[in-house]
């Protein structure tokens, strides 16, 4: 038989409530188990929450849909926002209105954080289509008034990262490659290990709250990245010859034939590669002390996780 509490003894405090977006994607997979696996009571939001088996409560929204939001918010303290329409021609439009809906939802239910994954990118320069779409919904989650907290990265490596599996593919299916002048640009890749450490350690902590954040490894450029990559997958280094006349569109096409990838994703992350994006700010150590796993590194355990054989 239970036992009341004594008169006067302090409450029980509830659990920290934390809804994750995207709850089957990508990061959104492993934040929800991270943040599961330290005590938080995880809300996944999945627009098939029937079919959803990751850890947490799963819970039906569509960041699409502004009536799902409001059930799906109801009773959460802080809500992580992961998700994009890179599939869509019309995306900059659709992931603009999302933002905005999103983050009044979420002043709605009374959350104290949101927080967001955008891209690396110097607001000096000319940004791709993509960067500028995720610069734009981190503005627009905040028109409800809810401090959000923004990690920003380039090419996230880890099993099933769209950006990882066209480096991937590209390097398993070719013997040698022909690769655009973009290839030279500059970037700094990031661990999908290090990406969930820093998003749920950014998680209701309120030295964070209204900040934004660059994340990001060591410097390399595409060309550097794929070398690298066949060196661990291969064991050695694969032809590349740079051309200059390889545009965006057919490098997409190129790649959707040689990859999984879909013509339109690809499309608008080329876009973007020829943009250089590295990390200027790096107060993230600060706040979360610990250095990133090097690219190497990042994609040997990509390679384990996906059962595949490391041979560098």
């Amino acid at each position: 038989m239970s036992t009341p509490d004594a008169p006067g003894a302090p409450d029980t405090p509830a659990p920290l409530t934390v809804l994750v977006t995207g709850a089957t994607g990508f990061v959104g997979g492993r934040l929800a188990r991270s943040l599961d696996d330290r005590g938080v009571r995880v809300r996944a939001m999945t627009r098939h929450p029937d079919s959803y088996d990751g850890p947490g409560e799963a819970v039906h929204g569509d960041v699409f849909d502004p009536s799902t939001l409001g059930a799906a918010l109801e009773g959460c303290d802080v809500a992580v926002y992961l998700v994009h329409s890179l599939d869509d021609d019309d995306f900059e439009r659709k992931d603009a209105e999302a933002g905005t809906a999103f983050g009044k939802a979420a002043a709605a239910a009374g959350c104290r954080q949101i927080v967001y994954l955008g891209g690396l990118g110097d607001d000096a320069q000319e940004l791709s289509a993509h960067l500028r779409s995720r610069r734009e919904v981190e503005h627009r989650l905040t028109d409800g008034g809810v401090p959000v907290t923004v990690l920003r990265a380039a090419i996230v490596v880890g099993a099933g990262g769209i950006s990882w599996e066209i480096t991937r593919q590209l390097v398993k299916n070719l013997p040698a490659m022909v690769v655009p002048k973009w290839a030279a640009t500059a970037t700094q890749p990031i661990a999908i290990d290090d990406v969930v450490r820093y998003l749920d350690g950014v998680t209701d902590n309120p030295e964070a709250f209204g900040k934004v954040y660059e994340v990001g490894a060591e410097q390399l450029n595409y060309l550097e990245m794929m070398q690298q990559a066949a060196q661990v997958m291969l064991g050695r280094k694969v032809p590349i010859v740079p051309v200059p006349l390889l545009t965006p569109g057919l490098s997409s096409r190129w790649i959707s034939l040689v990859t999984d990838v879909d013509v339109t994703t690809a499309k608008n992350l080329i876009d973007s590669m020829a943009t250089e994006v590295l990390v200027r700010d790096e107060s993230i150590k600060e706040l979360l002390p610990g250095e990133p796993v090097p690219y190497q590194e990042a994609v040997r355990r990509a390679l384990r996780e996906s059962g595949e054989k490391v041979k560098g």
